[in-house]
Order: C-alpha cells, then sequence, then structure tokens
C-alpha cells in the first residue's frame, strides 16, 4: 500500500495539534484545585469565540459532513433546503437556556445537565432516567460518529474500515480521556476553524471541476432534474417531513444534553452574545456549503456505490492533494468534536450523576479516586462505542437522527419547563421524559413516520402534555426550590 503523503500530512498536523492542546489542558486539569469541575466543565471560562465554535462543532457530525451530503447526493436540492433549517441552532439553544442557564448552574454548582435536573426535581428518579437515556442514546449517536471517521480515514489512508476504524477511535478517546472538557472545547475552536476552511476548498473544487456552476446544473438537469426541485425525487421531501425535521434539527436541539451543557461553561453574558453572532454565521455556511456540495456531486461522480462517501471521494476527485488533505480534515474535525463532547457527557454521568450522588458520595473528597473512575470511564465508554462501530449500516444519518430525536424526547421538555415554568415538578418531569422516550422508541420500530412526519412530533407532544397534566395534579415544588431558581 502506498500512502499520499500530500494528503495526509496535512491531516497528520491537525491530529498533533489536537494532541497538543490536549496535554496542556490534562495538566491543568491536575494542577486545578477542583478536578471535578475542570475536568467535565472548563472551571466556566469559556470566551466568546470558544464558546461559539465549540458549540457549533459539537453540534456539527458526521451527518454534517457525510451522511447529509450523502441524502443530498441521492435526492437533490431539496435536502439542502431541509439542512439549512439548521441555522438557527446556536441563537436558539444560547437563546433559550444561555443566561438563566448560566446563572442557576452557578448558583447551585451545577457541572452537569444532570447536577441541574437532580436540583431542580429532587428526585432520584428523574435524574437515573435521564441518566439511562443519555448513555443509551449517545452510544447510538456516537456509533454513527466513529463510523463516519472510519470511512474518512478509510479515504485518506487506504487502510480497511477496520484499521480506520481502530486509529480513529484511538485518536479521539485518547485527547479527550487526557484533556477533558477544557480540551475538548479548545480542540472543537480548532477544529470549527478546520471545517469552515474545509467547506470553503470543497465549494470550489466542485465549481471548479464542474465547469462553473451552470455547467454543474446542467448536468445535473440533464440526467435527473428531479434532483434540482424542492421536494426531490418522488416528492421525498414533503411538507410534514419538512416540518417534523424543523424540530428534530432545529427547535428541539435545545434539549440535546451535550449541546446544553456548553451554555454552563461560558465566562460572562458578553461571551454569550458573541458566540450566537458567531456561531450562527458559521453553522449557516457549513450547513449550507457541505449539503449543497453534496447535491451537485451527481454531476462530479455520477456512479457512486456508497452515498456516504460522496464527500471524501469529491475530495480526492476535484482539489489538489494539500488542498484535499485540509479538506479532509475538516469532517474528520467535526466528527472529532462531536464525539469528544459526547464521550466527556457520558463520562460525567456515570461518575457524577451516578457514582458520586447514588453509589458513594464520600467519593467526591478523594481526588485521586475520582481523576480515576473519570479517566477509565472515558476509555472504556469509548472502548465499547469502537465495538459497536465494527459493522455499519449504509446511511449513517438516520442512525444520527435517531439518537438525536432520542436525546430531544428525554431531555427538551425537563430542562425548558425546568427553567421556565415554577409548577413543573418531579413526578411530571419523570413521566413526561419516560412517556416521550418510549413513544418515539416505540414508533420508531414500528411505524416509522406519523402522517409523513418524523416521529418526534407526537412523542415532543406526547411529552409535553403529560408533563403539564401530571404537574397539576401532583404537589406543586417546594418553597426552597422556587428561591433557588426564581429567587434573587
Amino acid at each position: 500500500m502506498t500512502l499520499n503523503w500530500p494528503l495526509l500530512i496535512p491531516v497528520l498536523l491537525y491530529l498533533a495539534g489536537v494532541y497538543l492542546l490536549a496535554l496542556y489542558c490534562g495538566r491543568a486539569a491536575q494542577r486545578s484545585g477542583d478536578f471535578l469541575s475542570e475536568y467535565f466543565i472548563g472551571s466556566r471560562g469559556m470566551g466568546g469565540f470558544v464558546l461559539a465554535m465549540t458549540l457549533v462543532a459539537t453540534y456539527t457530525s458526521a451527518s454534517s459532513f457525510i451522511g447529509g451530503p450523502g441524502v443530498a447526493y441521492k435526492t437533490g436540492l431539496g435536502w439542502v433546503l431541509l439542512a439549512v433549517i439548521q441555522v438557527p441552532t446556536a441563537w436558539l439553544t444560547l437563546g433559550v437556556l444561555g443566561k438563566k442557564f448560566a446563572i442557576v448552574a452557578r448558583r447551585i454548582n451545577a457541572i452537569t445537565v444532570n447536577d441541574f435536573l437532580r436540583e431542580r426535581y429532587r428526585s432520584k428518579f428523574v435524574v437515573i432516567a435521564a441518566s439511562v437515556s443519555l448513555l443509551l442514546f449517545f452510544i447510538s449517536a456516537m456509533t454513527a460518529q466513529f463510523i463516519g471517521g472510519a470511512r474518512l480515514f478509510e479515504t485518506i489512508t487506504g487502510l480497511p474500515y477496520f484499521w480506520g476504524l481502530a486509529i480513529f477511535a484511538g485518536t479521539v478517546v485518547l485527547y479527550t480521556t487526557v484533556g477533558g472538557f477544557r480540551a475538548v472545547a479548545l480542540t472543537d475552536a480548532l477544529q470549527g476553524i478546520v471545517m469552515v476552511l474545509g467547506t470553503a476548498a470543497m465549494i470550489w473544487g466542485v465549481a471548479h471541476a464542474g465547469g462553473g456552476m451552470k455547467a454543474v446544473m446542467d448536468k445535473i438537469a440533464a440526467a435527473n432534474p428531479a434532483l434540482l426541485s424542492p421536494f426531490g425525487p418522488n416528492n421525498f421531501v414533503a411538507k410534514p417531513f419538512i416540518l417534523s425535521f424543523w424540530v428534530l434539527v432545529c427547535f428541539g436541539t435545545v434539549g440535546l444534553p451535550h449541546t446544553a451543557v456548553r451554555c454552563m461553561g461560558y465566562r460572562d453574558s458578553q461571551s454569550m452574545h458573541s458566540a450566537i453572532i458567531i456561531g450562527t454565521f458559521v453553522v449557516s455556511f457549513i450547513m449550507l456549503g457541505m449539503h449543497f456540495c453534496g447535491a451537485l456531486g451527481s454531476a462530479v461522480l455520477p456512479e457512486l456505490k456508497t452515498a456516504d462517501s460522496i464527500m471524501p471521494q469529491m475530495a480526492v476527485t476535484v482539489l489538489p492533494p494539500v488542498i484535499a488533505g485540509v479538506f479532509l480534515a475538516g469532517p474528520l474535525a467535526g466528527v472529532m468534536s462531536t464525539i469528544d463532547s459526547q464521550l466527556i457527557q457520558m463520562s460525567s454521568t456515570i461518575v457524577k450523576d451516578l457514582y458520586i450522588n447514588y453509589v458513594n458520595p464520600r467519593a467526591a473528597r478523594d481526588e485521586r479516586r475520582i481523576r480515576t473512575l473519570s479517566l477509565c470511564s472515558t476509555a472504556i465508554l469509548g472502548t465499547i462505542v469502537f465495538l459497536a462501530a465494527v459493522r455499519p449500516p449504509s446511511l449513517i444519518v438516520w442512525l444520527n437522527i435517531f439518537a438525536f430525536g432520542g436525546m430531544e424526547a428525554a431531555f427538551l421538555w425537563p430542562l425548558v419547563l425546568g427553567l421556565y415554568w415554577r409548577r413543573a415538578n418531579a413526578a411530571g418531569a419523570l413521566c413526561s421524559s419516560v412517556c416521550g422516550t418510549a413513544c418515539y422508541f416505540i414508533m420508531g420500530m414500528t411505524i416509522k413516520n406519523f402522517y409523513g412526519m418524523n416521529v418526534i412530533i407526537p412523542s415532543l407532544v406526547l411529552g409535553l402534555l403529560v408533563f403539564i397534566a401530571v404537574s397539576l395534579l401532583t404537589p406543586r415544588p417546594g418553597d426552597d426550590v422556587i428561591e433557588t431558581f426564581w429567587g434573587e
């Protein structure tokens, strides 16, 4: 096997930078007087640029660079229109949760999303149900990310899928384990820059290789005019699906725990306001650019067998080797940034939310034990997901969407109503999370869609109605809870 060094060098330089950042952050965590706060929330020190980039990089994933463009390759510009629904995600997440979530988190010294749920609802059952849901759906989401990263390595190196998966998984698990949340946030900032550069390179490469945008569009129109329709071949992108997709990948993302936790970790209000502007611009550019390139790919590579490979294959085809390496580092960055955020969240759920809170509370005073448990749990969880990704499905975007919906069904209403509705109580939150998640899982496994909509719609509607009804029929929260969350 002959390695393509001009293609590999930008990727290797990027990985080297990630490792150096992780080592630096690992030393900072060891010197910190509060290991839990430093390792899992970065001592709440993110500025506006880092907050924006870590939020964007956490949200963008293998679906944004590989799975989504793969669907756009098959269905055309209609899927591009769906993809830009995601543009307001940074604005929504920081606008709905941002300021109040950060104030409350500091007041109750919350390090994880489940810390918020525990203090707001004062129920171990709410925390345990949320933790189980998080672990279950994060494993599904991270499996999709590992598959995407492995396929990228497969394209870059020519190695078999398994070895690409092993190299990629080892890289991400190692730097996340060593550096903790601060390493995740800083590498996310680096990854955000790389993603923007990679997106710009691919847009230029596709237009240049196709002889200009008009020539590319003419080729697609001649081969299959339906690919230029807003509704895709056979009206694939129907109006009910558009509505449900807006809920799934835009409004509902407020309930994703690995993005919500970012709203706890920024430095001040000015940082949050800057992050809203920067994050919205970066999400817009990446989502539109990547999915648009995927839709145009049918003019450049019309006979591609595996849709998920469209972006790495096009990079190798239309870009000079060094620029192709920069581009391939972009989706690699997007995949890594999502995995590291989910991995550190899973580790904090096991160590902080379950072990310290309910198994051995005295362990919180033993910093050496907590450090060992945190590092080991991060490494073990990464290994479990690696094993789950050994035999991949064909289109990873659906695996990622399934995980997105499950997390939203479990967390959206307990988080949002917990912040803004004083009458919300533990019984309502628990019933809402359990009923919404069960509805999503059962309907997703059986009927697949609900009157043309993704099953996230009935799941969230049921969760909301159950939350309101049960909360109104059961005792209101105690005065101490109201004072903590709404007092001066």
